[in-house]
């Protein structure tokens, strides 16, 4: 099968196009034929050697964990799965090594679901990692719900791009950080308010709308962003993050709840995603797709942080 691989960290020039052996589904395993595949930060912080200390790794490594394609063949025990379906699945393993910038992928049967029905694979690509994420940051860790204000930073990303859809599907008002040229696009989201972070102080835009605070804020984005976000958040609210670790000594500081969510998969969820898509009531991140073979520029455009919604890559 056609893959991406490296053979050793370093930069996107290490990311090489090669031929592999087709994987076999063990039991319990659904093989998926890969149509399209998303790019994330994690893909080059894996490229990079940032997450071997967290992470197992084995060399040749394909990156990706994002996958929207075909059902190719059932391991034994599998129920629930026909040959030829039409699947999404977030695909990170226990040990990384083979991703899904691959013709193929074998993953646990629980952790992979029927596509939503009204997408097309390249916008289904775009879900599984941010769309899980959000829903295990918000509606789990947080437990966001009705009536509750949020925070959301870098809301035109991919995550942020669900996180708002998710915050008011459960009824939140919702508050994010973006560029002055996605205001539209997050307001498009369902984003009540878009505070443009190159000319506004975050801290002082949130605390001038909401003086008592928010009940929640997403910290998508780590430093100091991170460290300033606790100053917006009503005592007794709730810090979740996905990128840098806060610590309970910082939230006992601010008088906060403080936690870490490093998503895991979860077909069950993917399912109630794909009804909320097809309900009409989510809609994928905006796309931008290119070719496999052009996944070392894709991971370069990823890495500067300023992309709207998802970059998809086209595996056939």
């Amino acid at each position: 099968m056609k893959a991406i691989v490296i053979h050793e960290f370093g930069g996107s020039d290490k990311l090489q196009l090669t031929d592999l052996p087709r994987p076999e589904p063990g039991p319990g395993e659904v093989l998926i034929r890969i149509s399209h595949t998303s790019v994330n930060p994690v893909d080059w912080k894996i490229r990079e050697g940032m997450l071997r200390s967290g992470m197992p790794h084995r060399f040749p490594l394909i990156p990706g964990w994002d996958a929207a394609g075909t059902v190719a063949a059932l391991g034994d025990g599998v129920q629930g799965f026909a040959p030829g379906e039409r699947v999404y699945a977030y695909c990170r393993k226990p040990e990384v090594q083979w991703g899904t910038y691959a013709e193929y992928v074998t993953m646990t049967a629980s952790a992979v679901a029927k596509m939503p029905a009204s997408l097309s694979f390249e916008q289904a690509a775009g879900i599984p990692l941010v769309g899980l994420t959000s829903w295990q940051a918000l509606l789990g860790a947080a437990g966001l719900k009705a009536g509750q204000t949020v925070l959301i930073h870098a809301g035109a990303g991919g995550l942020g791009s669900m996180a708002i859809q998710l915050a008011k599907h459960v009824g939140a008002t919702v508050v994010v950080t973006a560029s002055s040229g996605n205001h539209d696009y997050v307001r498009s989201l369902g984003a009540d308010h878009a505070i443009d972070y190159n000319q506004e102080n975050f801290v002082d835009a949130v605390r001038a709308k909401f003086p008592q605070g928010v009940d929640v804020v997403y910290a998508t984005v780590g430093g100091t962003v991170l460290d300033e976000s606790y100053k917006v958040l009503k005592k007794g609210g709730m810090l979740v993050s996905v990128t840098g670790r806060p610590t309970q000594e910082d939230g006992d500081r601010w008088g906060v709840r403080v936690a870490y969510v490093f998503v895991a998969p979860n077909g069950g969820q993917l399912r109630e995603i794909a009804a909320l898509i097809d309900a009409g009531k989510v809609r994928p991140p905006a796309i931008t797709v290119l070719a496999l073979e052009q996944a070392a520029k894709a991971q370069d455009m990823n890495r500067t942080g300023k992309t709207r919604g998802k970059i998809v890559l086209s595996v056939g």
